[in-house]
């Protein structure tokens, strides 16, 4: 029989009306006008274009607008372009927005209006069908163009060649020969590398509500329920605790799907004994928390769930231990990938520390036909930057890769045992010995996910972790085995229609 899992409404009482504490300031104009001064400051004359994101065209999803451009002036209405012109030491700014449309507004709501947001941000404003005219007009002074990407994520702009922002950049150099269209992305990431106070007191607040979600997980879960009513349970927990949306697309992986890092499906039926990898956190006044627990979805861990666990965790540890300003990020990447080979080494999942296998096309980086065997089960970085977008600048991202003070970054180690994974080595000889020993041992460990991540700050005398969250396996197991839902008989009605376990 295929049960709820939901715990009973007393129960939810106790952990729904839990709450963090006094929330954070929010950012004000006067700090939006400073990030606009601190990026004219690195052009000598030009104009500078960054637009918004666009109108949402999918039967209306929830508008998100693009970081680069909420970093520059906090608006968060669609289809808003900001221009700043600095020629011979004068500025001046201009947002082009959504003109007043009253019978669309209907469906969309009140849009501001120019007066009000000229008020507001101490910028003119105008309607965005003047954009193009502007932009042409002001081709004439022979100032150089800077555009900022309006990607959706960072880790899309190289590859960006779709969006309004772009589009605009190619049709001005069609239209005007000769006219200089530089990019000013990498000065705009470059200041959102550096994280100020007022921007950690937020990640900091939707970690914190991150925390919450993740406690209710570890209060509610039971074999037989799904994935999606643990997806439920902690996006719920978020939103009535303050956050804007979950910061990203909610992994609740359980069994098989605890090895797929991406896996954002959520809606398999949980078995007892497997783990339960969830990538899940909040996103509070734009700025994203990032935060990954594995859990056992019976209250304890196996003998080898928790083996496979204490060597991430290590790892994780060995990670912090690395992070102070000044540090190369070589240096925290190295321990990780060293504590993960040593553990996978002594179970034999990997010849040694450092051993090889002939790889498939495009399985290396850089093009390389071999590389590490402890790849196969931490295919990923155990880091990267976080901020307005989940994914964000780092300043160890760029020369001389150094950790600095104010840099906000995720340590996730993980291993991954996919039991398919050697089908994808091709046929050599060497790969033969490999697979030959290690084909038992994977199918021991096989379904086992686990993934660790937690969020930090590098500040003048090394690191503070943002994320609090429990993740000691006596921690997770002691607040697992004392929760206090009941799990009732899901609705016969509704059974026909469930998704069967696979």
């Amino acid at each position: 029989m295929i049960f709820s899992g939901l715990p009973t409404f007393s129960f939810l009482l106790v952990y729904f009306l839990a709450r963090v504490g006094p929330a954070p300031a929010s950012l004000t104009q006067a700090d939006y006008g400073a990030r606009r001064d601190s990026l004219l400051a690195h052009i000598d004359s030009g104009v500078v274009v960054a637009p918004g994101a666009r109108e949402p065209g999918d039967h209306y999803p929830r508008f998100r607008q693009r970081p680069s451009f909420r970093y520059l002036t906090g608006f968060l209405e669609p289809d808003a372009t900001l221009i700043l012109i600095k020629r011979g030491g004068s500025v001046t700014g201009t947002i082009f927005i959504e003109p007043p449309a009253p019978r669309a507004e209907f469906y969309s709501g009140t849009r501001i209006r120019y007066d009000e947001l000229a008020r507001q941000l101490g910028l003119a404003a105008r309607s965005k069908e003047d954009v193009n005219a502007v932009l042409d007009s002001l081709a004439a002074t022979h100032l150089p163009y800077y555009f900022v990407s309006d990607a959706e994520s960072e880790e899309f702009v190289g590859s960006d060649s779709l969006t309004f922002g772009r589009a605009l950049a190619r049709r001005l150099g069609a239209a005007h020969p000769g006219l200089e269209i530089r990019d000013a992305t990498p000065i705009v990431e470059a200041l959102r590398a550096k994280k100020s106070a007022a921007e950690v007191a937020l990640i900091k607040r939707a970690a914190d509500i991150s925390e919450l979600g993740h406690r209710a997980a570890m209060q509610t879960l039971a074999p037989n329920m799904n994935e999606f009513e643990i997806q439920a349970v902690m996006e719920y927990t978020f939103r009535r605790n303050g956050a804007d949306r979950p910061s990203y697309a909610s992994i609740v992986g359980s069994g098989p799907n605890s090895t797929t890092l991406h896996y954002d499906r959520d809606d398999r039926v949980m078995r007892a004994g497997e783990v339960l990898v969830l990538d899940v956190a909040a996103e509070y006044q734009g700025y994203a928390a990032d935060v990954t627990r594995t859990l056992p979805v019976s209250g304890t861990f196996t003998a080898d769930q928790r083996v496979i666990y204490q060597i991430v965790r290590d790892a994780q540890a060995a990670a912090e231990r690395q992070v102070k300003p000044g540090v190369p990020a070589r240096q925290e990447i190295d321990s990780v990938f060293a504590v993960v080979s040593a553990g996978l080494a002594r179970l034999g999942l990997i010849d040694s520390v450092g051993a090889m296998f002939d790889a498939p096309p495009g399985f290396c980086r850089g093009g390389a036909t071999r590389c590490a065997q402890v790849s196969l089960f931490l295919p990923h970085g155990p880091g990267h930057g976080l901020g307005l977008d989940v994914h964000d600048p780092a300043q160890w991202y760029t020369a001389p890769q150094q950790f600095g003070v104010g840099d906000v970054f995720t340590i996730e180690p993980g291993i991954y045992i996919r039991p398919g994974i050697l089908d994808i080595l091709p046929d050599t000889p060497a790969n033969r010995v490999y697979m030959a020993r290690v084909r038992p041992l994977l199918e021991r460990y096989a379904n086992i996910g686990v993934r660790i991540e937690d969020n930090y700050v590098v500040t003048p005398t090394g690191l503070d972790r943002l994320t609090m969250a429990p993740r000691e396996i006596k921690e997770i197991e002691s607040i697992m085995r004392h929760h206090l839902a009941t799990v009732p008989p899901r609705d016969p009605n509704l059974v026909g229609s469930y998704p069967a376990p696979n």
